[in-house]
């Protein structure tokens, strides 16, 4: 493949700058910079020459093919990380013949040279954005390749399967022993079984990925955005004694313990006759039902029953005026029982991540359940149609691995890479 290169590094003002270059010829443009690089991965300090001047010092080292990120031969150069140097460096390379890689070229590489499988580039693009550290470890074990080895267990169960059901069709008129059957439907059994633990836990590992919603919900001047700034410690709401203030929905990024949460301040709900608060009333509604916990605020810690789930909490504001009407109270001005609604949030929340599974990508759902569905009800099929059906399970698993029918998902997953990567 022609020559890439890319910033690997944040652009802008640092220590070091990472520029890396990866396909045909990787090692011999940079050693027409810095000069003999005899030794694949070991770091060399080098000064950089251009036009007979010295651009940097920097540490460089190169890769051989096969043994890279990518497969191909690759080079870094890790130079000072002055704008000026990256910007001299990629018009040198340019001029050598590289051109500046595509966002997720080099990941997209390392797929099509078999150095990745789908699930495992999912899994990198899910750590380059994860936030929190429940986001990072499920992010690392797919990465990593659990997913994939999963996976490969999966296969070996079908390709035992249906080794064995082929020598009962193609010897059906020898002596093929009585168990051969038997173990075939254990093994898929088994199959089924590993398979339904992934789609059981699909919804929780979603979450952990996307992250949870919770919204605030309740009467006007019920404390809502008086709240959302205090656990945000800054002003990202307007609060005004004026009923009716907040009209649109305001959300808030927090990591709790490790949890990625979406906090919503909603439009107070009540009836009105104003057309433009009457639509932030109803848009308030429509996310709270969609969320995935609501906090029921007001200063009587009342619930709103109309959007009342079971594990939903109720929370009495404006504590330091007076008594609390629930378990939870808590107080914008004060802080007090802050601690507690965010450790109660965080029990409620955590809880329904039990059991989360590794599959936590849409597309890779479907490949499961489309291998669990072609191996339903076969117990009563003729060998040879069970045969078929273990053949197009293996095929959705093939899918799932993006060994098979990737072409559709590639330019959507790479254009969410970072262009160094």
């Amino acid at each position: 493949m022609d020559l890439i290169y890319a910033e690997a590094t944040p652009p802008g003002r640092g220590g070091v700058s990472v520029i890396r270059l990866s396909g045909n010829g990787a090692r011999a443009a940079v050693e027409k910079l810095v000069g003999p690089l005899p030794c694949p991965r070991q770091a060399y300090l080098r000064d950089i020459q251009v036009d007979g001047e010295t651009l940097d010092q920097a540490l460089v080292i190169w890769f051989k093919a096969g043994h890279s990120f990518t497969g191909e031969e690759v080079a870094e150069i890790q130079s000072h990380g002055a704008p000026v140097i990256v910007r001299r460096l990629g018009q040198v390379l340019s001029q050598g013949g590289a051109r500046l890689a595509e966002a997720g070229e080099f990941t997209r590489r390392a797929f099509i040279n078999g150095r990745m499988d789908l699930s495992e580039i999912e899994g990198l693009g899910d750590l380059l954005v994860a936030e929190t550290e429940s986001q990072r470890r499920m992010a690392i074990r797919v990465s990593s390749g659990e997913l994939t080895r999963k996976a490969d267990a999966w296969r070996t169960l079908l390709v035992r399967a249906g080794a064995l059901v082929e020598s009962s069709v193609d010897f059906a008129d020898e002596d093929v022993p009585d168990e051969v059957p038997a173990e075939v439907f254990m093994l898929l059994a088994q199959f089924r079984r590993e398979l339904d633990d992934q789609i059981a836990g699909y919804s929780a590992a979603e979450r952990i990925r996307n992250g949870f919603e919770v919204a605030i919900i309740g009467p006007p001047n019920a404390g809502k955005s008086s709240l959302i700034n205090r656990i945000a410690r800054r002003e990202v709401a307007l609060v005004s004694d004026v009923a009716g203030t907040t009209r649109d929905i305001i959300e808030v990024r927090l990591d709790l313990k490790g949890l990625a949460v979406t906090l919503m301040d909603t439009a107070g709900l009540r009836d009105v006759d104003d057309t433009v608060e009457r639509l932030g009333i109803d848009r308030a509604r429509s996310r709270s039902e969609a969320a995935d916990l609501r906090i029921h605020l007001s200063p009587m810690g009342e619930r709103d029953n109309a959007l009342w789930v079971d594990g939903d909490l109720v929370v009495t504001s404006k504590a330091d005026l007076g008594d609390a009407a629930s378990d939870l109270s808590v107080s914008a001005l004060t802080g007090e029982g802050l601690d507690r609604l965010l450790d109660t949030m965080f029990d409620v929340l955590s809880d329904r991540t039990a059991g989360a599974a590794l599959v936590s990508h849409e597309r890779q759902l479907k490949a499961l359940l489309d291998a669990r569905a072609a191996l339903e009800d076969v117990a009563e099929l003729p060998a040879e149609l069970v045969a078929e059906s273990i053949r197009h399970a293996a095929l959705s698993l093939d899918r799932f691995l993006g060994r098979i029918g990737a072409e559709d998902y590639l330019d959507v997953i790479f254009t969410s890479f970072c262009i160094g990567k």
